[in-house]
């Protein structure tokens, strides 16, 4: 009998509102052009929405609009106890919409309802609320002068900062982003991802609702190369933080040349190694944490750990280990709150993921269990998870990002080789090491280059934390305190004093 999960789509919709226009300057607007675009939900392939498709028009009315909001003060000016409270009423009101933001994110990009309820929404609103915390909370500094002067190092924001966010975590991402730049006192203006634009359409009526100021932030769903190009060579656009592909982040930083040279930050992409040494003190939970190291997210995940290294000695009852767990795993309605494992976001993305499947067993990976599309009858986009192993690393699945629940595994006979393993990539953004040897553990962190490295555990982390990463995964760091050098300029004051009496 066919599955139908299109019913759950609908009974979804009919309790969800969704906004469809863009937002800038305290209110809804159409495209200038009148241009749409279709929002599909992978969970059938039916469409959901038809929102605005913005272009060049709205990028200067939008930035204008920003600028002079920004020269006016009516924000960056406000003294800090106020934009805290302000900031902490936005989370308020993301808060109070926290079931209809989780279907509205679940239906839009395809991830298990129950992960957006347990942390994507829970983590954008702490993220807001840990900024405005935090903005009253930072001093500036008093140089070290002669008796007859007096130096002072302050924290001034940039100015008009476009954020230009990815479609696997819509609202979190965008909280990393929007919470730091709108608590330096910047204007913003939100790029939402075209595939999963729908929750970040909520967020500037939520943002005005909280009391941010006309013109602070504003937020235009359309193309990337249409919109986001158009941020990025904006002479009055002062920064802009992204989260994506190296191949598009590259592009933003040429961008950035050809225009006002404006500050960039970039989180881009990852192929982050499991280290498994046979030394382990739990291989039950590296094995569990191997598994869904790649497949939290359906592998859709910058940080997904989809290189894994085994130490010789056990990598064949450690591999075997990883494969019966990943058996048991199967995608389901993510409508579901028993569903673990979603769909990927569109079309193209699973193809794409087909497409590195079939380049893994042409160039000679063994194939421990391939998937293939499943639940097609839903209409749906839906994968199997891949296990390779075998594989060299010179093979396309070892040193391209997937973003799929794709794995490829290596073994290595000794620290060194297992090093040279891990850092025999093009990224740096997260990697884990699992050793019971706190000698061993030591020199592994020294020795991997990547932003973040777990041990003994994996895709363990805090707001208070950076997060970022090493080579072509990015430059800057969002979270923590780190995130606000993405979104102020140091200045330099030195007061010569007068004589004494």
């Amino acid at each position: 009998m066919p599955i139908d999960f299109s019913a759950a789509v609908h009974a979804s919709l009919d309790e969800t509102v969704i906004r469809c226009d863009a937002f800038w300057g305290g209110q809804h607007r159409k495209a200038q052009s009148g241009q749409t675009m279709s929002c599909h939900s992978p969970i059938d392939g039916s469409r959901i929405a038809v929102i605005a498709a913005c272009g060049p028009e709205d990028v200067e009315e939008a930035v204008a609009v920003a600028r002079r909001a920004f020269e006016s003060g009516i924000w960056r000016n406000l003294p800090p106890s106020e934009r805290k409270l302000r900031l902490m009423a936005f989370a308020e009101e993301i808060e109070s919409r926290s079931e209809e933001l989780s279907r509205l994110e679940t239906l839009d990009m395809g991830k298990p309802i129950r992960n957006v309820r347990a942390v994507d929404l829970p983590e954008t609103v702490k993220t807001f609320r840990y900024y405005a915390e935090a903005l009253d909370k930072i001093y500036d500094e008093i140089g070290s002068s002669p008796a007859d002067a007096v130096s002072m190092i302050v924290r001034e924001p940039l100015g008009v900062v476009a954020a230009i966010t990815p479609w696997n975590y819509p609202l979190m991402l965008a909280a990393w982003k929007i919470a730091p730049a709108l608590a330096a006192g910047n204007s913003v203006i939100l790029k939402p991802a075209e595939q999963a634009s729908l929750t970040a359409l909520w967020l500037g009526e939520l943002a005005a609702l909280a009391g941010i100021p006309d013109g602070v932030f504003g937020v235009l769903p359309g193309d990337g190369e249409v919109v986001g190009k158009a941020l990025c060579l904006h002479d009055d656009v002062d920064g802009v933080a992204f989260t994506g592909s190296t191949t598009v982040g590259k592009q933003v930083m040429g961008y950035a040349g050809q225009s006002n040279l404006k500050r960039v930050a970039l989180e881009c992409g990852g192929k982050s190694p499991q280290i498994i040494f046979a030394d382990c003190l739990d291989l039950d939970a590296a094995a569990e944490a191997a598994a869904w190291g790649f497949l939290y997210d359906q592998g859709q995940n910058c940080t997904a750990g989809s290189r894994l290294l085994v130490e010789e000695t056990i990598s064949e009852d450690f591999l075997a280990q990883v494969a019966s767990i990943v058996a048991g795993i199967a995608p389901g309605n993510p409508l579901d709150e028993d569903t673990v494992f979603g769909a990927i976001v569109d079309a193209e993305q699973m193809n794409t993921i087909l497409d590195y499947v079939d380049a893994g067993e042409q160039e000679g990976a063994v194939t421990v269990s391939r998937g293939g599309r499943a639940l097609a009858e839903t209409g749906g986009y839906y994968l199997e998870p891949t296990v390779f192993g075998g594989v060299d690393p010179s093979m396309t699945i070892a040193r391209e990002e997937i973003f799929g629940p794709v794995l490829s595994t290596f073994t290595f006979r000794n620290f060194d080789e297992a090093m040279k393993l891990a850092n025999d990539s093009a990224y740096g953004l997260a990697a884990g090491v699992w050793t019971r040897d706190i000698d061993k553990a030591h020199r592994a962190v020294r020795t991997v280059r990547a932003g973040t490295v777990w041990l003994n555990c994996w895709d363990e982390s805090d707001i208070t934390t950076p997060f970022g990463g090493f080579k072509q995964s990015g430059i800057g760091r969002d979270r923590s305190l780190h995130a606000f050098d993405k979104y102020t300029e140091l200045k330099t004051v030195w007061l010569a004093l007068g004589s004494p009496a």
